[in-house]
């Protein structure tokens, strides 16, 4: 009689539940900071992105239309401590939707102006 498989034997065998194990995309030198690549992982679509030598991974799509989010514009966060002054407080850590112009900041993956709105 066979044995029955471990839970993690299930899990691996699961559609749909990729998102806890790991994934080689490519070679670190592949991805030097500031870069991204756009992979396929299960069938789905996902952004890697190098900030600052740390990888961040999104589902490129956004939320709110399901627009290629991965493909927008990368661009710093800019606060107001003020009036009339801006300053740059991260760089190149936000990914603007290139449909919507929706923001999101790839370390969290969540929405700029909607905290409830999350890329996973």
């Amino acid at each position: 009689m066979a044995s029955k498989p471990t839970v993690e034997e299930r899990a691996q065998r699961a559609p749909g539940r990729s998102a806890n194990r790991r994934h080689v995309v490519a070679p670190a030198a592949e991805l030097p900071p500031g870069a991204r690549k756009i992979v396929s992982v299960d069938g789905r679509e996902i952004g890697v992105f190098n900030i600052g030598g740390d990888y961040y991974a999104l589902r490129n799509t956004c939320p709110h239309r399901g627009a290629p989010l991965c493909h927008g514009r990368l661009r710093p966060l800019m606060v107001a401590p003020g009036v009339y002054q801006l300053d740059r407080e991260r760089e190149a850590e936000i990914l603007k939707c290139p449909w919507h112009q929706w923001e999101f900041d790839v370390k969290t993956g969540r929405a700029l102006y909607d905290d409830t709105m999350r890329v996973r």
